[in-house]
C-alpha cells in the first residue's frame, strides 16, 4: 500500500513538474489552461516566477518524497495545495461555483489526500 502511495504522489509531482515546464515555455498558454493570462510583460513574468515556483517546487518536493520514501519533503507540497483548494472554496463562497471550477478542486483534493495519508505514512529519515 505504501509503494501505491508513493508511486501515486510521484505521479502527482511529475504532473505538476511538467505544468510548470509549460509555463516556463509558454506561458499564456498555460495560464489560459487554467482561466488567467497575462496583460503585460510583467503579467508574463509573474506567471513564469510564480506559477513555476508553485508547480515546479510542489512537484519537485513531491517526487523527492516519494523517492526517498520520506514525508519531511511533503509538508511544504501538501500546506501550498491545501491552502490553493481553500483559496477555491472561499472563491465559493464569495463568488458563487462555476462548473470550470471543478476538475481543478477535484485534483487538489485528491493530491490533499494523497499527500497528507503520504506525510503521516511515509518513513521519517
Amino acid at each position: 500500500m505504501q509503494n501505491l502511495l508513493r508511486v501515486v504522489i510521484g505521479l502527482f509531482g511529475l504532473l505538476f513538474v511538467v505544468m510548470a515546464i509549460g509555463f516556463v515555455l509558454d506561458p499564456a498558454r498555460a495560464a489560459a489552461n487554467l482561466g488567467v493570462g497575462p496583460i503585460s510583460p510583467l503579467g508574463l513574468a509573474t506567471l513564469r516566477g510564480d506559477f513555476l515556483g508553485f508547480f515546479g517546487g510542489s512537484g519537485a518536493l513531491s517526487i523527492i518524497g516519494a523517492v526517498r520514501n520520506d514525508s519531511r519533503f511533503l509538508t511544504a507540497p501538501l500546506l501550498i495545495v491545501a491552502l490553493t483548494l481553500t483559496g477555491r472554496l472561499v472563491t465559493i463562497v464569495v463568488s458563487g461555483f462555476d462548473p470550470a471550477m471543478a476538475v481543478p478542486m477535484i485534483v487538489e483534493a485528491l493530491l490533499v489526500l494523497a499527500l497528507g495519508l503520504g506525510w503521516r505514512s511515509l518513513a521519517r529519515s
